[in-house]
């Protein structure tokens, strides 16, 4: 008997009553695995194979449970409709159970309300209910883990038992947004009386008497200052208060607060004020969800983007353990972003299709490293596997829903100014200052923009690439719209003005044919100070109505001129420098002398000299810088260097007048400049970080007083922890580090929660040269990313940063990072090969496959090329290879070939031969990889 049959055979005798089937609900895959002597892997895949074929129902529990279909239907003397082939629990399918109404409660709909939000929920309840008003409480956890969302469910669940009237409000403010200013803060709380500070001319109601009867969500609470905590714990006692301004409290409100920080609260919140918040709800981070939470979370999120775009959405196993991996510090806001990110790809491949089909190969290379994150996880990897059967598919009628208030589900697929409306909304809920707000959505179109037509660069025929969605004509129109807004600003736009241009267009002509209405978004804030493109929109519109013979909506300005504005062609982005100084040529001469000396570090950039003749006028001068610094920008700001104090003033001049963010450092020198050089260029500092390190150097002579050097040097590692991730990224960046030098450096791992305070006391014992890992410390020194200390240049950019510090180099064996990553992995996959002894070998063949294919891999493609091949040679020892299910055909023969070739160090030093399948699966890497 084949072992599916078994396995069914053995399902559907169980012999069960209704009890049974309620309390047992099914079999797990390790129960089955038991029972039958069989391998856990094995059941797994042949369990996921019934159910395909209809014959076994999935009940999606914690583990996953699988009951035959046939059992179930003997057992209730009834039919299950062929369309169910998994159920979140078994009572679904139990004719008297379905018919009972349950009231459910708003918590319900949270994904994680049976599992990792079980106890929360509880407490949320305890503290809503408790008499006679509910108890105050403070939701803590990471950013991004859903605490203002929880809020908002506590008073949705409150009103469903009446604990609130149906019109009570419930009033949100974030302690962010005056924390610098604690009399403001305490007004916005509790209000003011007129006189009671400079500028309060009239009375002011604050958030106390807005939220009466209601629920006041204070986040990020830990801002409250000392005297604002009292406050509020005084408010808390006796429920009454007073205005900023008055001296008795005599005024009254019943109020039930609730307050949220993702900071450490012993550290933040006095002891005093602690001792009134008697419930204390900590939202469990998303990699500390159980892995079922995760596949819901996917789940959901796609779901919300299927009825966005209205179809169909399936994503296979595989991206969806990318995007889990992927999630890192960011918890569910950086999944959600992903997911959009995604979809927005599949949107433009499947625009002509009813639905949208995503696969592995499609993923940008951030996301698909997330796979490479569950290599120590096996546990995770099946349960996943478990869960999503192969590939999960959402539809745009999925009746999960999971309480998001204010949620336009009507929305049309990727309407730009709907994007930025809901974004603003956000940001503003979060307590975000409209000027950070306009910076971000500025900042938020150009990234939208640049990433979703970048699809189309990288194909090899663009054109014809974008002729699968776009007609001919149009791409044709949206050319002769590039050339003529290219002589109108006299600037150039990239390929990508024409995808952009040619995409809007023809879904804007399906719009008017169908009468959709798209409403104009106010963008003139976002776009100050551009005219000239505003202009040349309107006269694009024009000639639209023209070529077309249609009225253009005026909301299509908006849009062309935001292309106008954001789609130029690319630069490449590092920070602008400009020396400005008095006299015919002086400023010209320091520049000739540091370009002369740095020529090969800087390749085709420059830098901009503005000599300054004393005759000339103040404004003639201002006029001139305002110029250079529209020519230079690329995108990262500029900094201004200039002989005299009385220039300083000029960067807030120059900010408003172009938009572009500029630094001023005064009494420049030839070696300030050079040092500005080599931060910017080499470096690739931002602005605010070259300027910080900049503003007291005053020479290299001054440098070498400094009390750094007698400091031993230090490297510091930065991850979500101290410990864990932080520790394994030490030991990495040591083992670089020891193979570029033989000199002491110390590597440091500091957790990103108690950085400052970590680094503060580091930098008195240390002097650091660099910093690595998952976020920025802006330090006035280089930061290398995760992501970049893995690619090709991660090791020679920290091998740069070290010569700059007069340490000797030693010229040692290269590839540390991957040899690390990869033995890592290799440990934790392979059971009867040695990894140590296989290591070298394995390096070998890849970069043989480099030489015959003359083609440079990426670190990630070497580690994913090492794992996948060493994993197949064990699974040729235990005889359980892979078959390659594809047609052979479509792979290129020429690569299979040398694949072939290359494998034969593995008969010549282990007398293992890798089997045609395997030979084609790594083929197929490499056909992906376009090599």
């Amino acid at each position: 008997m084949k072992r599916i049959d078994k396995i069914e055979k053995y399902l559907k005798e169980m012999k069960w009553t209704i009890d049974e089937l309620r309390d047992r609900q099914g079999l797990s895959t390790d129960e089955i695995a038991r029972n039958l002597h069989l391998v856990r892997t094995n059941v797994s895949k042949e369990l996921n194979e019934l159910v395909r074929r209809n014959k076994v129902i999935k009940i999606k529990k914690r583990p996953v449970l699988y009951i035959h279909r046939d059992m179930i239907e003997k057992l209730l003397k009834d039919k299950i409709s062929e369309e169910i082939i998994e159920v979140d629990d078994i009572k679904q399918l139990i004719k008297e159970e379905k018919e009972q109404k349950i009231e459910m409660s708003p918590f319900d709909c949270l994904i994680g309300s049976e599992t990792s939000l079980k106890n929360q929920i509880e407490q949320a309840k305890a503290a809503i209910l408790y008499p006679p008003n509910g108890l105050h409480s403070l939701i803590i956890g990471q950013t991004g883990v859903g605490k203002t969302l929880f809020a908002n469910i506590m008073f949705e669940y409150g009103k469903k038992i009446k604990r609130f009237d149906d019109n009570a409000p419930f009033v949100a403010f974030n302690c962010a947004d005056y924390y610098n200013n604690p009399q403001l803060l305490i007004s916005q709380i509790f209000g003011h009386v007129k006189g009671a500070f400079t500028g309060a001319d009239t009375d002011k109601d604050g958030l106390v008497e807005k939220a009466n009867g209601g629920i006041l969500f204070l986040d990020e609470i830990h801002r409250l200052p000392p005297e604002g905590q009292e406050m509020i714990f005084y408010f808390m006692d006796t429920g009454t208060y007073n205005k900023l301004g008055e001296t008795e409290r005599k005024r009254k409100a019943n109020v039930l607060i609730i307050g949220a920080t993702n900071e450490d609260i012993n550290s933040h919140l006095l002891k005093t004020f602690m001792r009134r918040i008697p419930i204390i709800i900590n939202i469990p981070s998303f990699e500390d969800r159980p892995c079922s939470d995760k596949v819901e979370m996917v789940r959901y999120l796609l779901s919300k983007e299927a009825r966005r775009v209205n179809k169909k959405i399936s994503i296979t196993e595989d991206v969806v353990k990318a995007l889990i991996g992927s999630v890192t510090y960011g918890n569910i806001g950086q999944l959600k972003s992903n997911i959009q990110l995604i979809c927005a790809r599949g949107f433009l491949n499947f625009m002509d299709k009813e639905s949208i089909d995503i696969d592995f190969k499609m993923l940008p290379s951030s996301i698909k490293e997330g796979l490479l994150n569950f290599r120590n996880k096996r546990k995770d990897i099946e349960e996943i596997s478990d869960l999503v059967n192969g590939k999960l598919i959402v539809t745009p009628h999925d009746d999960r829903i999971l309480i998001s208030l204010n949620q336009d589900l009507s929305e049309p697929p990727f309407n730009l100014y709907k994007i930025i409306e809901d974004k603003i909304s956000i940001l503003k809920s979060e307590g975000m200052d409209e000027q950070s707000i306009k910076e971000f959505i500025a900042t938020d179109i150009k990234i939208h923009l640049k990433g979703f037509y970048k699809k189309f660069e990288d194909t090899k025929n663009k054109k014809e690439k974008l002729l699968s969605v776009v007609d001919e004509n149009i791409l044709d129109f949206a050319s002769e719209i590039k050339k003529f807004a290219e002589n109108k600003l006299k600037r150039k736009y990239s390929d990508r003005f024409i995808y952009a241009l040619g995409l809007h267009l023809s879904a804007l002509f399906k719009r008017i044919k169908n009468n959709m209405v798209i409403q104009s978004f106010d963008v003139k804030d976002f776009l100050k100070y551009k005219q000239e493109e505003i202009e040349t929109a309107f006269e694009i519109k024009s000639l639209i109505e023209k070529k077309y013979n249609i009225i253009v909506p005026d909301a299509e300005v908006e849009y062309i001129t935001i292309l106008l504005v954001n789609i130029e062609e690319e630069k490449d982005a590092h920070v602008g420098i400009i020396v400005a100084a008095h006299g015919d040529s002086t400023a010209s001469s320091m520049v000739n002398v540091a370009t002369s000396l740095l020529g090969d570090l800087m390749g085709e950039k420059k830098v901009e000299a503005v000599d300054m003749p004393l005759n000339i006028s103040p404004n003639e001068i201002l006029k001139t810088i305002i110029e250079k610094v529209k020519k230079i920008n690329s995108g990262k700001g500029v900094l201004l260097l200039v002989d005299m104090g009385s220039l300083c003033n000029f960067d807030t001049v120059i900010t408003e007048q172009t938009g572009i963010k500029v630094k001023i450092l005064d009494m420049v020198s030839t070696p300030t400049l050079i040092e500005a050089i080599r931060k910017s260029y080499a470096y690739d500092l931002d602005l605010d970080s070259i300027y910080e390190s900049l503003k007291d150097f005053r020479g290299y002579a001054t440098e070498v007083k400094n009390n750094n050097s007698n400091k031993e040097k230090a490297i510091i590692t930065i991850c979500s922890s101290g410990q864990g991730t932080a520790i394994k990224l030490k030991e990495l960046v040591n083992d670089i580090v020891t193979n570029i030098t033989d000199e002491k450096i110390n590597i440091i791992p500091v957790g990103i929660k108690n950085m400052k305070n970590d680094l503060s006391e580091i930098k008195d014992k240390y002097n650091i040269i660099a910093s690595i890992g998952m976020k920025d410390p802006n330090l006035p020194v280089p930061f290398i990313s995760l992501e970049r200390l893995i690619e090709d240049d991660g090791e020679e950019l920290l091998r740069k940063i070290v010569s700059n510090h007069s340490i000797k180099i030693v010229k040692k064996d290269q590839d540390i990072a991957v040899r690390n990553l990869c033995m890592d992995s290799l440990n934790q996959f392979l059971t009867f090969l040695n990894p140590e002894k296989i290591i070298n070998l394995l390096i070998r063949f890849c970069n043989r496959l480099e030489i015959e294919l003359n083609k440079q891999f990426s670190n990630t493609m070497k580690i994913k090329l090492i794992i996948h091949t060493g994993c197949a040679l064990e699974r040729i020892i235990i005889n359980d290879s892979i078959k390659y299910k594809d047609s052979v055909l479509n792979l290129n023969k020429d690569i299979i070939e040398k694949v072939r070739n290359c494998s034969k160090i593995f008969s010549d030093a282990l007398n293992i031969n890798l089997i045609d399948d395997e030979i084609y699966l790594i083929a197929e890497m490499l056909c992906e990889q376009q090599y």
